[in-house]
C-alpha cells in the first residue's frame, strides 16, 4: 500500500480507507494469503476514484458507480 500511495502521490491513510471499502483491486498470495495490489490495475481505479471525489460525489455514490462497472 505504501508504494501504491507514494507512485500515486496521496496518503497511505488514503489507500487504506478505499482498500478497507474494497474499492481497489487487489490478489492475495502466499500461504498467509496477503493482500498485494497490482500497480496498474490499483492505481487506475484510484485516479477514477479521486476524479469522482473531486466532482463532489460521496463515497456512498462513489461504491455505488464502481461496483456497477
Amino acid at each position: 500500500m505504501s508504494e501504491l500511495a507514494e507512485l500515486n502521490n496521496v496518503r497511505y491513510s488514503t489507500i487504506k480507507f478505499y482498500a478497507e471499502l474494497g474499492l481497489l483491486p487487489f490478489e492475495q498470495q502466499g500461504k498467509r494469503l496477503a493482500k498485494y495490489y497490482p500497480a496498474k490495475e490499483a492505481s487506475q481505479r484510484l485516479k477514477e476514484i479521486l476524479k469522482l471525489r473531486e466532482k463532489g460525489q460521496s463515497i456512498p455514490d462513489i461504491i455505488n458507480s464502481l461496483i456497477k462497472k
